[in-house]
C-alpha cells in the first residue's frame, strides 16, 4: 500500500488531466493530427470534408476541432477549407504516425488481431520513451528471426 500515497499518483483521467494543463495535446487533437498529416503527406493540403470522412465524424465537428489545432499553431486553415500543417503540425503529425505503426507492428508481433482498434484505445498515454522501447523490441525480433520464431512457437503452446 506504500505505493498509493507516493507522490505524482493519478487516476487515469487525473493523468489525461494534468497532461492537458502542461500543453499536452488531448487524445482526440492527437487523432486529428495524425490524420491530418497522413492526407497532407501526399498533396500537402486536405479540406475538412476528407478529414471527416476518414475519421468518421461530422463536418462541423471537424471544423471546431480544427479551429483548435490552428488556435495551437500545428495548422493553418485558409481559404476553400484548405489546410495545411505548420512545420510543429508536420514534426508531432509524423511522430503520431510512427507511435501509431510501432504499435501496430507490436501488436500484430504479439499475435494481436484487431490491431486497428486496439492502437486507437492504447496509443495516446504512451509516452515517448516507451514508444522507442517498443521499436527497439521490434527491432531486435527482427533482426533476430530465430528468437522471434521461439516466441510465436511459445506463444501457441501456452495459449493456443
Amino acid at each position: 500500500m506504500s505505493g498509493a500515497t507516493e507522490p505524482g499518483f493519478r487516476t487515469a483521467r487525473g493523468y489525461r488531466m494534468f497532461d492537458q494543463e502542461n500543453g499536452r495535446l488531448s487524445p482526440a487533437l492527437e487523432d486529428y493530427l495524425e490524420m491530418i498529416y497522413r492526407l497532407c503527406k501526399d498533396r500537402g493540403y486536405t479540406r475538412v470534408g476528407k478529414i471527416s470522412e476518414c475519421l468518421q465524424v461530422k463536418p462541423s465537428s471537424a471544423s471546431k476541432m480544427i479551429v483548435k489545432l490552428a488556435g495551437m499553431e500545428y495548422i493553418r486553415y485558409g481559404r476553400y477549407e484548405i489546410i495545411q500543417l505548420t512545420e510543429s503540425g508536420k514534426k508531432l503529425g509524423s511522430y503520431f504516425l510512427a507511435r501509431h505503426n510501432i504499435l501496430t507492428e507490436f501488436l500484430k508481433l504479439i499475435g494481436s488481431k484487431n490491431t486497428l482498434e486496439e492502437v486507437e484505445l492504447i496509443e495516446h498515454p504512451l509516452t515517448a520513451a516507451t514508444v522507442s522501447n517498443l521499436k527497439i523490441l521490434i527491432d531486435f525480433f527482427r533482426s533476430n528471426p530465430e528468437i522471434e520464431k521461439k516466441f510465436r512457437i511459445y506463444r501457441v503452446k501456452q495459449f493456443g
